[in-house]
């Protein structure tokens, strides 16, 4: 017999780490290659986690609620073949492997179980913020630190710190000392890592609703955004008076002869799609020590349930008409309130378009999808009287779009000329130039 580990897959482009919504296997369970192990929630989809064998459930090591980073092992499989079966202490190689290779690890591991075992992306992060892992208390399987668990400490600014005088390389020192520090300078710092929330008072007639792991997943993908990525907005005023009185002559035909509706949202995903093709910068991505700019241009739409907010993508949107645009638009709506949309469905985004007209908004600032440059936000179309050109004044159907950038990517300068075209697009979309189809 021989052991295998199965690992938090990657369920979507910049997703880091994945939620354990439910388990659908036990220990001792015999499950065949392919089979559903467990329910994952991430911010962007809900996924099913397959066998990769044929074998014996043999441990499960992740709990029901335990968030875990992409790579990280989530249970252990029982197959034929390869032999007598390790035992506990033999059936992870990987972790012992990392336990030996990291300095940092080696004296807290005894202790204090997975927590020592530092992600690259924890010690990335630490490095930047100068946060004292010994410090810090993990949230993740036998006490793990995660990148969560990082991250809420910078958003209340509650980090602990390594002293004043001990620079990088004396931090794994730091850490081998931090068990014996006096009783006094270890609490605080244990407190440091709560968040701040836990603290609100709760009084009578108080409704405490719990945070599912959705919401969590989507929470800390926002803090990332908004703490990496330096936001800046602005904003164009668009007439669309002559794209009302189209969409508004042709719906009922269309519906009748489509089978779905011919949205307003369809003309703005076009003309957004339209105006990164000749502006491609905005179409690009922050990676660290260089900017990608991406030759596909896949238009992530924001699609809300009563309790989550998924981000599908339509692939390759500036060479779909604006029929196949409302179709897709109408196709993943439909996927995410029935609960089907698949990882692949909220892959390669890169532009987000974001219909906050529906609820009735005006004006608005959205932040930003990571790791893409800028949102794009459709401000719902209402009346009001307007000067023309020709100094009268006119009653006309206004919009405001709005944009928000990454100011490392992106400068006023190219987001302005962007807007305009945008602008200038739907302005001139009417029944004598423009077709649907």
């Amino acid at each position: 017999m021989a052991i295998e580990q199965i690992k938090m897959p990657q369920l979507g482009e910049s997703v880091t780490e994945g939620t354990i919504s439910k388990w659908l296997v036990s220990v001792g369970d015999n499950v065949n290659k392919y089979d559903p192990l467990a329910e994952v929630m991430t911010d962007k989809v809900n996924a099913e986690v397959p066998s990769s064998f044929t074998g014996t459930i043999k441990e499960l090591i992740a709990n029901e609620g335990d968030t875990l980073e992409v790579g990280e092992i989530i249970c252990t499989i029982e197959i034929d073949g390869g032999g007598a079966a390790p035992d506990s202490a033999e059936s992870n190689p990987a972790a012992e492997a990392e336990q030996d290779s990291d300095p940092q690890s080696q004296a807290p591991v005894a202790n204090e179980g997975n927590k020592a075992r530092y992600s690259p992306a924890v010690l990335k992060l630490a490095e930047e913020n100068n946060i004292d892992l010994s410090q810090v208390n993990g949230s993740g399987a036998g006490g793990r630190i995660t990148r969560k668990d990082l991250l809420k400490l910078i958003e209340t600014g509650s980090i602990p710190q390594h002293a004043a005088n001990a620079s990088k390389k004396e931090q794994p020192a730091v850490e081998q000392q931090a068990p014996s520090q006096p009783a006094q300078q270890s609490e605080p710092a244990a407190s440091t890592s709560q968040p701040q929330a836990l603290s609100v008072p709760v009084t009578a007639g108080d409704i405490e609703i719990p945070v599912t792991g959705v919401r969590k997943a989507i929470a800390a993908n926002m803090l990332r955004s908004k703490h990496e990525a330096p936001h800046a907005w602005t904003m164009v005023e668009v007439d669309v008076t002559n794209l009302v009185e189209y969409r508004n002559d042709i719906k009922d035909e269309f519906k009748k002869k489509e089978g779905f509706n011919l949205t307003f949202f369809a003309f703005f995903v076009k003309a957004a799609a339209q105006a990164l093709k000749e502006f491609p910068q905005v179409n690009s991505m922050w990676a660290g020590d260089k900017i990608v700019q991406k030759k596909e241009i896949n238009i992530s739409i924001a699609v809300a349930t009563d309790d989550a907010l998924f981000v599908p993508v339509i692939k390759n949107a500036d060479e779909k008409t604006i029929k196949g645009i409302a179709r897709e638009i109408t196709e993943m709506a439909q996927k995410v309130r029935a609960g089907k949309l698949r990882s692949e469905d909220m892959q390669g985004g890169t532009f987000t378009v974001n219909n906050t007209g529906s609820f009735g908004s005006v004006q608005s600032m959205g932040i930003i999808n990571y790791p893409q440059a800028a949102i794009l936000q459709v401000e719902s179309i209402v009346k009001r009287p307007v000067v023309m050109n020709n100094g009268m004044i006119a009653v006309r159907d206004m919009v405001n779009l709005c944009l928000s950038l990454d100011h490392r990517v992106l400068d006023g300068l190219v987001c302005g000329r962007f807007l305009q075209r945008v602008k200038e697009i739907l302005e001139n979309t009417s029944k004598g130039n423009t077709s649907i189809y």
